[in-house]
């Protein structure tokens, strides 16, 4: 999928994190994930998903590392797929987008909530920045800024805010 990054887009992180999770099956599969399904017939049966879809979806998380194959049963073999320590890391932005569609209904329209696994009690996930604990949803006080890797055009485009 990564054809599709604009050439002076290849170096921006988001346009490559969209190349790998941007695609909408890929974000319901994950979630599953998340959820504990390993198996293609527990992806297939709660998506309602075709099985060429399904096969493709599931090659490409393991092909970008975010899903592991493995074998659990021989004669016929059948696999699963479990989530790697890389697809683990992206349970975050799956929360932060499901809380950003929720946050957006009326608490009775909500079909599924994010609740604290001990009490029941249902939480509301914001990202911060690690340092400080400060939301990050403050887009006046965060703002991007290019990095040491950024090329030129890169540069070029974050100038104003030169950390130098």
């Amino acid at each position: 999928m990564v054809s599709r990054i604009r050439l002076e887009d290849r170096e921006c992180p988001l346009s490559t994190t969209v190349g790998h999770v941007g695609e909408w099956w890929t974000l319901l599969i994950l979630h599953d994930a998340f959820d504990g399904y390993t198996r293609f017939d527990q992806f297939q049966e709660n998506l309602g998903i075709s099985s060429s879809m399904l096969t493709t979806r599931l090659k490409t998380l393991v092909a970008d590392g975010l899903l592991e194959r493995r074998p659990y049963q021989t004669q016929p073999t059948r696999y699963e797929y479990l989530l790697t320590d890389l697809g683990r890391s992206l349970r975050p932005v799956v929360v932060a987008l499901a809380a950003w569609g929720n946050s957006r209904l009326a608490p009775e329209q909500r079909s599924m909530i994010l609740v604290d696994a001990e009490t029941g009690e249902e939480v509301e996930p914001v990202v911060v920045d690690a340092t400080t604990g400060r939301r990050l949803d403050d887009s006046e006080a965060f703002v991007y800024a290019a990095g040491p890797a950024a090329s030129e055009l890169m540069r070029a485009r974050y100038a104003d805010r030169d950390r130098d």
